[in-house]
């Protein structure tokens, strides 16, 4: 890949999908790496989307993770040959950032387990401090 261009949108999903199972399953990247043969590093790189995950590997995790090869795939936009909206576009990669920050993976795992009421008090807690733009993490 060159160092100009992003990653493919389906590459980072398959890699943030790949890294909620790691975590949910309680394994390091290590763990994951080795039950398929490869590095760690290798890993990281697939998570992050930065590369592509063969067939037989992403099967192998698939094995490992317990879950199907298509399970990677689930919530992927099925507009992504160019034509996707930018609205989406944006949302997926917001949504990719999410999944990929440590936070991202423990708040997903213990949101559903919320009550309703309370969930709904929690987006509109995020809504109100997105708002605020991070005025107060330079005075900390």
């Amino acid at each position: 890949m060159a160092a100009d261009q992003e990653p493919h949108l389906v590459d980072i999903h398959v890699g943030a999908r790949m890294r909620m199972r790691r975590k949910a399953m309680g394994l390091s990247q290590t763990q994951l790496a080795e039950s398929v043969g490869i590095t760690f590093q290798q890993l990281q790189k697939y998570e992050r989307g930065a590369n592509r995950v063969s067939a037989s590997k992403l099967y192998g995790m698939a094995v490992t993770l317990q879950t199907s090869v298509a399970w990677f795939f689930d919530g992927l936009s099925s507009d992504l040959g160019g034509l996707a909206d930018p609205t989406d576009e944006r949302r997926t990669r917001a949504l990719q950032r999410f999944m990929l920050s440590s936070e991202g993976v423990e708040l997903a795992t213990l949101f559903p387990q919320v009550p309703e009421r309370q969930r709904r008090q929690v987006l509109a807690l995020a809504r109100t401090l997105s708002d605020m733009g991070g005025d107060d993490e330079e005075e900390g």
